[in-house]
């Protein structure tokens, strides 16, 4: 870090994923060296240091900074998150907590404080966020292209299907709910009141972004219905720039909405279909990548190379 300072004067990004050897004193004197210059600091599985005082010395000495990204940095928690406020220039923010507990009104301030000015908000493995976060959401943010809401079992269908539904910000370009459900073995249909992005929320989400959506992620979603995977991919409504999807542990998809999904996206390149087990005999159309149908018989990578969309639907449906 000493001779980066040294020799790397118009130092601008910074990007270092496990650097535990360097200390809470270094990093705040790295903050203090580039000062305003810095407008990008991604960093990723720190454990040894790179605490809440840090944090406060980062936002105090770089105000201009536009891209923060904070994953799995143990030691910090829910004063960090208070301190990130500040950032008033912040456009690109992505936060993946470990296991400290973020209070409710630190998020919610923080999207007040700079969502107005974010393109990108992702917030992973925030486990006690509740449906008051994705009100902030949609008030505050109005220019978002990707939203990434992940493994949480506590937000409802109802906020996620109110935040899609007449919001004026942008049709999203990524969006990424992996993993938000419920996780009770022992009531496996969820309660009364669906948790997670499920059938009603995910119209919405469509409804709102389908049009630009380039990459969806719904993995584990496990309480979207069959009958809102066949409304969404009907073949009639298409989704022109949908490339990637994830809906794996979907339980409900099964070949007809796979079909559904090649018929409805012309630009797709992948599926992914982990533990979804009523997904059997598809015939992947050229150009396609189908991952992970559970068939002994099948590679784990199926790659459409001869056949076009046509003749692979008209096969899978007459199955």
């Amino acid at each position: 870090m000493e001779y980066m300072m040294e020799k790397c004067t118009q130092l601008r990004h910074v990007q270092l994923y496990a650097a535990n050897l360097v200390s809470n004193d270094m990093w705040q004197t790295f903050f203090k060296h580039y000062g305003g210059q810095l407008e990008t600091v991604q960093l990723q599985w720190l454990d040894a240091a790179f605490d809440d005082d840090t944090v406060n010395v980062m936002v105090t000495h770089c105000p201009n900074l536009r891209r923060l990204k904070l994953k799995l940095c143990r030691r910090i928690g829910d004063e960090s998150v208070k301190e990130l406020a500040k950032l008033k220039k912040l456009e690109h923010l992505s936060l993946q907590v470990a296991s400290i507990e973020i209070e409710l009104s630190s998020i919610l301030d923080l999207i007040s404080a700079v969502g107005a000015g974010l393109h990108t908000l992702s917030l992973e493995h925030f486990l006690d966020i509740e449906d008051p976060v994705l009100e902030a959401v949609r008030t505050h943010c109005r220019q978002l292209s990707k939203l990434r809401i992940s493994e949480n079992d506590i937000i409802t269908d109802a906020a996620f299907t109110a935040l899609f539904t007449e919001w004026s910000n942008l049709p999203l370009q990524i969006g990424d709910f992996n993993s938000t459900r419920d996780v009770d073995n022992n009531n496996p249909t969820g309660p009364e009141e669906a948790i997670g992005l499920a059938s009603s929320g995910f119209k919405a989400l469509m409804r709102h972004s389908g049009t630009s959506l380039r990459h969806l992620d719904i993995a584990s979603c496990r309480h979207i219905s069959l009958s809102a995977f066949n409304d969404v991919f009907d073949g009639s409504v298409l989704y022109p720039m949908l490339e990637h999807i994830n809906l794996s542990f979907c339980s409900a998809v099964d070949t007809r909405v796979v079909a559904g999904i090649f018929a409805s996206c012309p630009k797709l390149k992948r599926v992914v279909a982990f533990g979804c087990f009523d997904v059997a005999d598809v015939v992947v159309p050229r150009g396609i990548a189908l991952i992970g149908v559970p068939k002994a018989q099948d590679a784990i990578e199926q790659i459409g190379v001869g056949v076009g969309m046509e003749e692979a639907l008209s096969r899978m449906i007459a199955v």
